[in-house]
């Protein structure tokens, strides 16, 4: 981590909260658009933070595979005289750097409430949700990948999880425990897709998708959208939700995409934007009461945990399969089932389970201590990273 970078991050003191949280029916959901599911999840937003529409003046947009969700939705919604209007794309971190930027607007003066929203609609029906997300053409460069049997982001994650198994000995059946124990977590909540409870076996005998990784290691596929409303603490102190505070935040974004390099597969970018975002917070790693990592994957989980800090590095195999995960464990890790088991929304999938979980409206799968919460965002293969702290608390 660059010591200048740190010093910033140890100077600035964010000074925003989270004050509306809007989630659409979730799953295989078919005939409606991105922009559709993105025009109620702003609405359902508002109204859960007792906001009038009228009231945002500042929309931050992104969308998924479908690429669906543009600047046009402010006409769809009605939103006028906007000061802040953009559209923001760093894949799975896209949700922590949109939380970041409205959360500058906000202490800036510019602007009053943000609303960030995601949306995607890639299931159609009679479709695989494999076929649904890697369907589309490749062109230049990227067709000699499409040549060579790389098709969307499987193989090259794959290829990672493999290196960290070479390096590190971590097996397949540590991947394993990260999806049985987020399973155990799904179950507990009424909006994951899936619930049914799930063993380390059902993991071994599920199909290979591309080697190390079967079929329960990768995300699901779902349509839907999400977004959450941003504004001062004094204002959301005001509305009808308990505030969520955006104590600090970090990325990193370290440019090696499709490179041969030393460290590919055995780092990410939680190893600059996690110290960066803690810093910023004036907390450590220890002080964090729930963490909602990015799990496209399941070795996304473990190599995020080792970056992390909350096990050494090469140790995340033997920490995963610890216990330490689930409902009974000692991390109180992605708690609402995660993209493996709950939904895929990219990084607004861990982000919208922190405050829930921060607001103590988790019902059955509510964790105790949740004043303190670490959220992740992870783009590209590896090649884009966010980082959240969250509070119930503004500082």
């Amino acid at each position: 981590m660059d010591g200048g970078v740190t010093s910033v991050h140890t100077r600035y003191h964010p000074h925003a909260a989270i004050a509306g949280l809007g989630i659409t029916e979730m799953g295989k959901v078919y005939g409606r658009t991105a922009t559709q599911f993105a025009d109620e999840a702003v609405r359902l937003a508002a109204v859960d933070a007792g906001l009038a529409l009228s009231e945002i003046d500042g929309l931050l947009v992104s969308g998924g595979i479908s690429d669906d969700v543009h600047l046009d939705l402010q006409r769809s919604l009605g939103l006028k005289d906007l000061h802040v209007l953009a559209e923001m794309q760093s894949f799975g971190a896209t949700a922590g750097a949109m939380v970041q930027t409205a959360s500058l607007a906000v202490a800036a003066g510019v602007v009053n409430a943000v609303a960030c929203v995601f949306a995607d609609a890639p299931l159609r029906e009679s479709v695989s949700a494999g076929a649904s997300y890697t369907g589309g053409s490749a062109s230049g460069w990227m067709g000699l990948l499409a040549a060579a049997g790389v098709l969307g982001a499987n193989p090259l994650y794959a290829l990672a999880a493999r290196r960290h198994i070479e390096r590190y000995g971590t097996t397949t059946d540590q991947f394993g425990a990260i999806a049985v124990a987020q399973r155990a977590w799904a179950a507990l909540n009424p909006l994951a897709q899936q619930r049914t409870p799930m063993t380390l076996d059902d993991h071994r005998s599920s199909r290979w998708i591309a080697e190390p990784f079967r079929l329960l290691d990768c995300c699901l596929v779902s349509n839907g959208g999400i977004a959450v409303i941003v504004t001062s603490p004094e204002r959301a102190a005001d509305l009808q939700q308990p505030p969520v505070h955006v104590l600090g935040w970090g990325q990193a974004h370290p440019g090696h995409f499709l490179e041969r390099f030393e460290e590919f597969g055995l780092v990410s970018g939680a190893v600059d934007s996690g110290p960066a975002a803690l810093a910023m917070a004036g907390v450590s790693l220890s002080d964090i009461d729930v963490v909602e990592l990015y799990d496209c994957y399941t070795y996304t989980v473990l190599i995020s945990l080792e970056d992390y800090g909350f096990c050494a590095k090469g140790e995340g195999g033997a920490f995963v399969e610890s216990g330490a995960l689930g409902p009974g464990g000692s991390l109180k890790l992605n708690t609402g089932g995660g993209q493996l088991s709950s939904y895929y929304m990219w990084g607004m999938t861990p982000l919208s389970e922190a405050i829930i979980q921060a607001r103590g409206q988790a019902g059955e799968r509510q964790v105790a201590d949740h004043e303190l919460l670490l959220v992740s965002g992870n783009g590209g293969v590896l090649d884009h990273h966010s980082t959240l702290v969250l509070g119930t608390h503004p500082s």
